[in-house]
């Protein structure tokens, strides 16, 4: 089975400081995609330079030629299905086809409340989840769109001429849990998962393998359950938040192991962070190109 590597890069330069350099070294590098974390702020990073993850891809996409670009992930704590899809829809036009939608059920950090609502509970999350990838899912579809939904609601909303990409662009689903898989295999083209974090702090890579596994034989599951080969979603591994930290980005062999292991599981494509100098992604820029021009050929 052959095997993408992806990487994220963080929208933390100006794009006249920086930023349109990596993307475009990005492409150069051969990457199969590029994404850009969609948060207003997150972690570590919330009293730094933070921009926005659509005008970052706008722009991006207007920088490259044959990258894919993508968001990882966005979530329903502070989009609008009818107002992200119009943004979308141009997105993918302006890339000519290049965009890839990451999409999950969102956290409890700062992007949670910083629209001044009360964080939402895991169980809000999942319901307003599952009523956020259907209708977007349709509003990229279909050119006019009418639905009352208990959280989102759409009123004559066009988006015409709709997507380069037929019938739509991919969705990326980052799930774990029961519900959210079972979005991912009735709307994913693909799947993404961060492992399980209760073993970032204290599990080996043993047990995240493990937990790994248990997810692709649940996507599996689900999209059974449906009729669908599983076959037909990729599945993406965001690397940095298992237990391995930053050792496989140590060195070609480490990440050759690293990515070896994660394919015979079953995943088509792994995202390694863009090096980002005094924080958790603080790795050697030198290694780090190494790796998207040396790894995968090791893989074979």
């Amino acid at each position: 089975m052959s095997l993408r590597l992806s990487t994220v890069i963080l929208p933390v330069d100006r794009w006249h400081e920086g930023g349109r350099e990596k993307w475009r070294r990005a492409e150069e590098l051969g990457f199969h995609a590029a994404y850009t974390y969609d948060h207003l702020s997150w972690r570590t990073f919330r009293d730094g330079p933070w921009f926005g993850a659509l005008p970052t891809l706008t722009a991006a996409a207007t920088a490259t030629e044959r990258l894919r670009i993508g968001t990882l992930v966005t979530s329903p704590n502070f989009r609008h299905p009818v107002t992200l899809a119009k943004e979308l829809m141009s997105l993918d036009d302006i890339s000519q086809g290049r965009v890839t939608l990451g999409i999950g059920a969102g956290g409890s950090g700062f992007d949670a409340t910083a629209l001044g609502q009360e964080a939402w509970t895991p169980k809000e999350r999942a319901d307003r989840f599952g009523e956020f990838v259907p209708l977007l899912d349709r509003l990229l579809t279909e050119g006019a769109v009418s639905q009352r939904g208990t959280f989102y609601s759409a009123e004559e909303a066009r988006n015409l001429p709709g997507c380069v990409q037929r019938p739509r662009l991919p969705f990326a689903v980052a799930a774990t849990g029961p519900r959210g898989l079972k979005l991912a295999a009735r709307y994913g083209q693909a799947w993404v998962t961060t492992g399980d974090p209760k073993l970032y702090e204290t599990g080996t890579p043993e047990q995240s393998r493990e937990a790994l596994r248990g997810q692709v034989e649940k996507l599996g599951k689900a999209c059974a359950e449906i009729g669908r080969d599983v076959a037909e979603v990729d599945r993406i591994l965001l690397h940095g938040f298992s237990p391995e930290r930053n050792a496989p980005l140590e060195s070609v062999d480490a990440f050759v192991d690293y990515a070896g292991r994660h394919r015979e599981l079953g995943f088509t494509e792994i995202v390694i962070h863009w090096p980002v100098a005094d924080s958790d992604f603080a790795t050697d820029p030198a290694v780090f190109e190494s790796l998207a021009t040396e790894a995968l050929a090791q893989l074979g």
